[in-house]
């Protein structure tokens, strides 16, 4: 975890998994680098609210692999984030409980399902594409922590990667452009606030 910036109520807080993604941010705001996969990104951003101030909301940037056509190489601001490596059902038929239901942002926008694995097998992505359209490592945590602490979030992700064979390849190379769109997207974003 790494925190660079003052958190203020009156601005956004910038929330990214690697360096590597924040690469073109242009240092204005306060931007707090998580670690890869679901723990890190909790535990990260949970650390930050409540050490306070808060900030007046948490966007998330990053990187997303596609789970069906037609959504590479866009930027897609995430409707509804849910936990693909969670077992959400059989935890209820022990428990009598829901754990890690789906959370909605928006009314509008692409499903992401984020889980500690990174989609490159054909199956896992074919299985995944029928409940989601993007597939990542953090969103859902970050939108989990944010929620309780009354910060809201925006998810905004870039397409990386078709998450299937070769994922890891196709998101070494494209990290970087990616990180210019979504610079690009934020600095758009702010100056339409």
């Amino acid at each position: 975890m790494q925190l660079t910036g003052t958190v203020t109520p009156d601005r956004p807080l910038l929330v990214l998994a690697v360096a590597e993604e924040a690469a073109y941010l242009d240092g204005e705001l306060p931007v707090l680098l998580t670690g890869m996969g679901k723990v890190n990104a909790a535990l990260a951003l949970a650390t930050v609210l409540a050490a306070g101030p808060r900030p007046s909301e948490v966007i998330n940037l990053g990187t997303a692999g596609a789970l069906r056509p037609g959504l590479a190489g866009r930027t897609h601001v995430i409707g509804t984030v849910l936990q693909h490596d969670l077992d959400d059902r059989v935890l209820a038929l022990l428990t009598g409980h829901s754990y890690g239901d789906p959370i909605t942002l928006a009314a509008d926008g692409p499903t992401l399902a984020t889980g500690d694995l990174f989609v490159s097998d054909p199956v896992a992505r074919e299985q995944l594409a029928a409940r989601a359209h993007l597939v990542d490592m953090e969103g859902y945590a970050l939108a989990a922590a944010a929620q309780p602490a009354g910060v809201p979030i925006r998810l905004v992700k870039h397409v990386s990667d078709e998450a299937g064979e070769g994922a890891a390849k196709a998101w070494r190379e494209s990290v970087d452009d990616c990180a210019k769109v979504l610079a690009a997207w934020l600095a758009e974003d702010r100056a339409t606030a």
